[in-house]
């Protein structure tokens, strides 16, 4: 009879019975000592208070620069004739693509009844929340004149005389965005309310038990409580399995839908689906390695964990990479000078460090999960998801500024080079990102475990 051994603690799955989820003999009380310990902690470690204050100082430069744009204008950007479009487009679509690993994780595994996404679903999630937050600073400040942003609502004016333009997909982003924001935003918090109770029935400061009986909703865990809310969330979840494709593939449309050579494709949808999801996993595997590895999760986020999140990267990455052949493919077939001449540009032309960089890391370096060994070491999974994140940067950066640069009159062509604002900007935005993500960590669950305990065996009968 097959058995499942914890040797170095990796759990070694043999033939004919899966790897356990939680492992270390963890029961019920363990699972709320470890989850609940860290938000009890009168003070963070000290690694925790370094993060937060680099990750503050970048928030601080991102705000500082934000100011400095406005009362300048958008000419402090790299942004130029042609590339009217530059990093703050590309930073938009990579933080956009960042937050689709949660809704999948969380809804569409959820409604496929995945048990092992319970012990990162309530990273991911977070993770989502945060890089939509940091999507949605790089629209806004690119309008120019954001003082004048409510001319972008459909509202009676005697003076404006004019209306949004309903056809244009940049007006679809904005609905797709804010609904994905919200219905993740209400999953999120759904799925922390019986967790927010337990520390509400744990916590020994006054003011903490005051925020948690707040924002717990009077969840007490009676039996007509537990059945409304399990009924709430699995609609909830049925409701945001569909965003996942309609968010990017809407933003995907901000390309497609244009004439220029290289973003008119009918394959984009389907291509920044997959390339959302890759980089969204990505990010889940840079935080959940050194997360599991700091707080003690290592027994509720197992191998088996990280296994099934290096396959999904290599299934997706496997999808970007033939995206990127298939794109060479109809550009050679269709027949049309400006569409061929384009692709080769990408690969050849002044860009052609990031293309190739972008090929190397989306769709090399993933390949190694296909040996157990790399898809079991976390360090490996670590420096590959690092590798991951880059490459889906480039990427967005090679679709959004190559085919600006040189569109179908060679005197209009020109190079876009960022500017010191540009890099501040950026590397604020992961101030954000990162500032916000350390409070998670520091206030609440950020496992879910009612969700863990649901999938754990409940009997000793069980464990034979």
């Amino acid at each position: 009879m097959a058995t499942v051994e914890e040797v170095d603690n990796i759990t070694l799955e043999t033939p004919g019975k899966r790897a356990p989820l939680v492992t270390g003999g963890l029961k019920f009380g363990s699972i709320t000592e470890i989850v609940a310990g860290v938000p009890e902690q009168e003070k963070p470690p000290l690694a925790w208070y370094i993060g937060f204050c680099v990750s503050l100082a970048a928030l601080g430069m991102l705000f500082a620069l934000i100011g400095y744009l406005i009362m300048t204008g958008v000419g402090v950007w790299g942004n130029n004739v042609p590339v009217y479009w530059g990093w703050p487009i590309v930073n938009f679509v990579f933080w956009v693509g960042i937050g689709h690993a949660g809704t999948l994780i969380s809804a569409i595994l959820c409604v496929f009844r995945q048990n092992w996404r319970t012990s990162i679903n309530r990273f991911a999630e977070a993770m989502t929340i945060f890089a939509v937050a940091c999507a949605g600073i790089f629209p806004a400040i690119h309008i120019g004149r954001v003082w004048v942003f409510y001319w972008l609502f459909p509202y009676p004016s005697l003076y404006l005389n004019m209306w949004p333009n309903f056809r244009s997909p940049l007006l679809w982003d904005v609905f797709a965005v804010s609904t994905y924001a919200t219905v993740s935003v209400l999953f999120w918090y759904m799925g922390m309310i019986p967790d927010l109770a337990t520390l509400r029935d744990r916590t020994k400061s006054r003011l903490h038990q005051i925020g948690y009986s707040v924002a717990a909703l009077g969840w007490t865990g009676s039996a007509r409580q537990w059945h409304r809310y399990e009924k709430a969330y699995i609609l909830l979840a049925a409701l945001a399995a569909p965003l996942v494709l309609s968010v990017h593939t809407i933003v995907s449309f901000d390309f497609a839908v244009s004439q220029l050579p290289g973003w008119h494709t009918t394959i984009f949808p389907p291509y920044f689906v997959a390339g959302a999801v890759f980089s969204g996993f990505g990010m889940v595997l840079t935080l959940i390695v050194p997360a599991r590895q700091w707080f003690g999760l290592k027994d509720m986020v197992t191998t088996r964990h990280l296994e099934n999140i290096c396959k999904i990267l290599l299934a997706t990455g496997s999808m970007v990479g033939y995206a990127y052949a298939m794109e060479f493919f109809m550009a050679w077939y269709s027949g049309v000078a400006n569409e061929q001449f384009t692709f080769q540009n990408r690969a050849f032309g002044p860009y052609y460090w990031a293309y190739w960089t972008m090929i190397f890391c989306n769709v090399c370096v993933p390949q190694i999960f296909w040996f157990k060994k790399c898809r079991t070491t976390p360090w490996i999974m670590f420096i590959a998801s690092i590798f991951v994140n880059i490459g889906m940067w480039f990427e967005r950066f090679v679709i959004t500024v190559t085919s600006l640069s040189r569109d179908f009159l060679p005197s209009s062509w020109g190079y876009f080079t960022p500017t010191w604002v540009d890099i501040g900007m950026f590397v604020g935005s992961f101030g954000l990102f990162f500032t916000l993500f350390l409070l998670f960590l520091r206030f609440l669950p950020m496992v879910a475990m009612a969700e863990v305990k649901s999938v754990m065996p409940h009997g000793e009968e069980d464990h034979h």
